[in-house]
This record gives C-alpha cells, sequence and structure tokens, in this order.
C-alpha cells in the first residue's frame, strides 16, 4: 500500500517549500513520501536556508536543487501545501483530488536584503514551518508523535 504523499510548493523553490519538505521528512523519518517544487524555480538554494536547516536541526542539503513543478506533472499526491501566495494561484489540479492547504509564509530571503537581516529571517521561517509540520503530522501519520 503507498504511503501518504506531500508536495510543498513556493514560487523559487529555493527557500521556504525545501525547508518545508526537509522538515517533514525529518520528523516522520521518510515515512511519508514528500516533494516540494516551484512555479520558477531558482538555481540553487538558498544558503541561509541550508544553513539554518544544517544548525538547528544537522538536515544536510548539499547537492539539493530547487526544481520545478512540471517535474512532478502526473504524480498522485495527498496534500498539496502552498507556501505562498503567488504560487497558490498557479498550482496545476493533480490527480486524485489531494487536499490543498495553503500556508501564507513571508519569503525569508526578502529580509536578507538589508543587511545581516538574512539569518534571523531563516531561523523565524524554520521555526513557523516546523510548528504548522507538527499541527500537521497526527493528520500525516498519526502513529507519529512530534518531539
Amino acid at each position: 500500500m503507498r504511503g501518504t504523499a506531500v508536495l510543498f510548493t513556493c514560487t523559487g523553490n529555493s527557500a521556504r517549500s525545501p525547508i518545508a519538505e526537509a522538515l517533514l521528512r525529518h520528523r516522520t523519518g521518510g515515512r511519508v513520501e514528500v516533494t516540494s517544487a516551484g512555479s520558477h524555480p531558482r538555481q540553487e538554494l538558498h544558503p541561509d536556508a541550508v544553513r539554518t536547516l544544517r544548525e538547528r536541526y544537522g538536515i544536510d542539503l548539499a547537492g539539493r536543487r530547487p526544481r520545478h513543478l512540471d517535474t512532478v506533472a502526473g504524480r498522485r499526491f495527498d496534500y498539496v501545501i502552498s507556501l505562498c501566495d503567488k504560487v497558490r494561484e498557479v498550482v496545476p489540479d493533480f490527480g486524485g483530488h489531494p487536499r490543498r492547504l495553503h500556508w501564507s509564509i513571508p519569503d525569508p530571503a526578502t529580509a536578507g536584503r538589508t543587511e545581516g537581516a538574512g539569518h534571523p529571517a531563516f531561523a523565524r521561517t524554520v521555526a513557523e514551518i516546523d510548528t504548522r509540520i507538527r499541527y500537521l503530522l497526527p493528520v500525516l501519520a498519526p502513529q507519529e508523535v512530534p518531539s
């Protein structure tokens, strides 16, 4: 039997959605099939996203590249979770009628445009996404207990 499948989306797939993907995978020990994609993916993950996950959770995203929504077309998901308002409008329909959720989370990369603001913004974003994932866990994997 196929497990629960979750897709996280944001515009650039360089910060919010890869953070959510990594945290859900971490929290479920890989027992939930999770991926992320963006409508206009960047060339690489944001360095502050990579650094914050490594420092706070020991999660290594080295080698991970942003991907376009087209790369997951045709796949079946139980949940499609948009993390920004722009991508919410363009996420394609997926077969099987997945449950759609929207978490409007500010882009931490825009905070980084001012001197020294980037890393704290990413720490706040990671904490917010992790809190939302902890609330989602009982729905996705009822046997999971957040630590």
